[in-house]
C-alpha cells in the first residue's frame, strides 16, 4: 500500500501542478474536446485492459503460454479497435458538431495500441505485488509528459498539447515497463489458454465495458445537449473530484484484489481484510470529500483561476457521489476475487441500466444539476448492490460494513456542520473563509477520533507509525 500510494499520489501531485498551469494556458473548449472523446478512448482501452488482465491476476499459477497468448491477443484487438476509431471519427465529430474531433480522435486513438503492449507486464508486476517498480514506471512518464505538455500549451498548441500528453505518457510508460519487467513475450500462442482465461475474463470484460459506458455516458449527453465549454467545466470538476475519490480508492483496490485473490477460499479471512481496508479507506475519504465540498470555491480559484468558477457547483455535487465511489471498488473486487465474474457481469448490467435512467431523467427534468444528482444517486445504488453481492458470496453484510464505518460517518458529519457554521453568518473573503472552515473541520475530527479511540483512527495511526519506523530503520 505504501508504494501504491507513492505511485498514485505522486502522479496526482504531478498532474495537479501541471493542471494548475495548463488551466491558465488552455480554454474550457480545449478540455471539452478531450472530454467529449473520453468515452471512446476509455471504452477501447477497456477491451484490451479489463477481462484478461484480471483473469491473469485471479488465476493461481498462470503459465508462460497464458501470458504470451494474452499479449498477442491484446495487440491484435488493439489494432482492430484503432482502425474502428479511425473510420468512425468523422461520424463522431458530426454527432458533436465539432469538425476538429475527427483529427483529434485519429491521433489520440494511437494510445490504444501503445497501451496494449504493456497489459501483461503491468498485471504480472501487480500480481506479484511489485508496486515499487510500478511506481517508477508511472511517475517518470508523468513528470516528463507534464513538462512537455506545458511547453506545447505555452507556444499555442491548444487541444493538441493535451493530445500530445496522452501519447507521450503512454509511450514512455511502455518503454519503462518493458525495461523494468522481467517478462518478455515468447513465440507461444495457446487456444487452450485463451479459452480458459476467456471463461473468467469475458464476463469481467463485459462488466468493465458496461461500467465504462455508465461512467462516461454523461459526457455524451453533455456534449450533445450543451457544448464543449460546458463539457470543459464538467470535466475539470470531475477530474478534481476523482483525485480525492477514485484515486484514493484505487490505491486500496489494486492492492486488495491480488491479496483477496490469495485467500479466496477463506471467507473469514476475506471479511477481516475487507473490514480493515474499508475502515482505513472511509477514515481518509469521508473527511476529505466533505472538506472539498466546504472549500470548493477557493480550491477552484486557486487551482484553475476565476475563469473556471462555473465548475464549483458541479464539483460540490460530484464530491457527494465520490463518497460512495470510494467504497464501491473493494466490494466489487472481493466478488471478482472469488471467481464470480458471470454474476458481476449481470449485476453490472442491472446497476448501469438504473444509473443511466437516473442520469437521463435528471438531465431532461432539471438540466445539468439534475444530471449530476442522477450521478450521485447512481453511485450510492451501485454501492448498495456491490455490498449485497459481498454479503451473498462472502458473508460480509451491508449492516456489518455500515457498523464498521458508522463512527467515521458520525464524526465527519459533525465536523462538517461545525465547519459550515463557523463562517455561515460572517462576511469575509473567500480565502479567509476557506482557512477558517479547514481548521474548524480538522480540529474536531481529529480530537473526537483520538478522544474515543476509534478503531479506524487507531488503524490509520498504526499504519502511519509503522511507515515512519521503517523509514527511520533504513536510515
Amino acid at each position: 500500500m505504501m508504494w501504491s500510494s507513492f505511485q498514485k499520489f505522486g502522479t496526482i501531485i504531478i498532474s495537479f501542478v501541471s493542471n494548475i498551469i495548463l488551466a491558465r494556458l488552455l480554454s474550457p473548449d480545449d478540455y471539452g474536446c478531450i472530454g467529449l472523446l473520453a468515452i471512446f478512448i476509455t471504452l477501447s482501452s477497456t477491451f484490451i485492459n479489463g477481462g484478461f488482465g484480471s483473469a491473469l491476476i485471479q488465476k493461481k499459477n498462470p503459465t508462460e503460454a497464458d501470458y504470451s497468448t494474452i499479449f498477442y491477443f491484446n495487440v491484435l484487438v488493439s489494432i482492430l479497435l484503432y482502425f474502428l476509431l479511425y473510420f468512425t471519427a468523422p461520424a463522431i465529430a458530426q454527432f458533436y458538431k465539432i469538425d476538429l474531433l475527427t483529427k483529434v480522435l485519429r491521433v489520440e486513438g494511437l494510445v490504444v495500441i501503445i497501451n496494449s503492449l504493456i497489459i501483461v507486464q503491468e498485471n504480472r508486476l501487480r500480481k506479484n505485488l511489485q508496486f515499487r517498480k510500478l511506481s517508477v514506471a508511472y511517475l517518470v512518464p508523468a513528470t516528463v509528459s507534464a513538462g512537455i505538455t506545458i511547453y506545447l500549451a505555452y507556444i499555442g498548441w491548444g487541444v493538441w498539447a493535451l493530445v500530445s500528453q496522452r501519447l507521450i505518457m503512454a509511450s514512455i510508460t511502455a518503454l519503462m515497463l518493458w525495461f523494468l519487467s522481467e517478462w518478455k513475450p515468447k513465440l507461444l500462442f495457446s487456444l487452450t489458454s485463451l479459452k480458459e482465461l476467456f471463461s473468467f475474463g469475458f464476463f469481467v470484460l463485459l462488466a468493465d465495458i458496461i461500467n465504462t459506458i455508465g461512467n462516461n455516458i454523461q459526457g455524451i449527453l453533455i456534449g450533445r445537449v450543451y457544448n464543449a465549454s460546458t463539457m470543459g467545466y464538467y470535466s475539470q470538476a470531475h477530474k478534481l473530484d476523482q483525485i480525492a475519490s477514485t484515486s484514493i480508492s484505487s490505491i486500496i483496490n489494486q492492492v486488495s484484489y491480488p491479496v483477496l485473490s490469495e485467500v479466496q477460499n477463506d471467507h473469514s479471512a476475506m471479511v477481516r481484510i475487507m473490514s480493515r481496508f474499508n475502515s482505513v479507506l472511509a477514515y481518509i475519504t469521508f473527511p476529505v470529500m466533505l472538506l472539498l465540498i466546504l472549500l470548493a470555491k477557493p480550491i477552484i480559484i486557486i487551482v484553475y483561476s476565476a475563469k473556471w468558477l462555473d465548475s464549483v457547483p458541479y464539483f460540490q455535487i460530484l464530491c457527494l457521489a465520490g463518497i460512495a465511489t470510494c467504497l464501491q471498488g473493494i466490494n466489487y473486487y472481493a466478488v471478482a476475487a472469488v471467481g464470480k465474474s458471470r454474476m458481476l457481469m449481470w449485476w453490472t448490467v442491472a446497476k448501469r441500466i438504473v444509473g443511466v435512467i437516473l442520469i437521463v431523467v435528471g438531465l431532461f427534468l432539471f438540466g445539468m444539476t439534475g444530471l449530476l444528482v442522477g450521478m450521485v444517486l447512481s453511485s450510492y445504488f451501485i454501492y448498495l448492490v456491490n455490498s449485497y453481492l459481498v454479503d451473498r458470496n462472502i458473508g460480509y453484510s451491508f449492516k456489518q460494513q455500515i457498523r464498521d464505518i458508522s463512527p467515521i460517518i458520525a464524526v465527519s458529519v459533525f465536523s462538517f456542520v461545525a465547519s459550515y457554521l463557523s463562517t455561515a453568518f460572517i462576511d469575509m473573503s473567500v480565502y479567509l473563509e476557506g482557512c477558517i472552515r479547514f481548521v474548524a473541520f480538522v480540529i474536531p475530527f481529529v480530537f473526537i477520533s483520538a478522544l474515543f479511540k476509534m478503531d479506524s483512527y487507531l488503524e490509520f495511526r498504526g499504519i502511519v507509525t509503522n511507515i515512519i519506523k521503517k523509514r527511520k530503520g533504513k536510515r
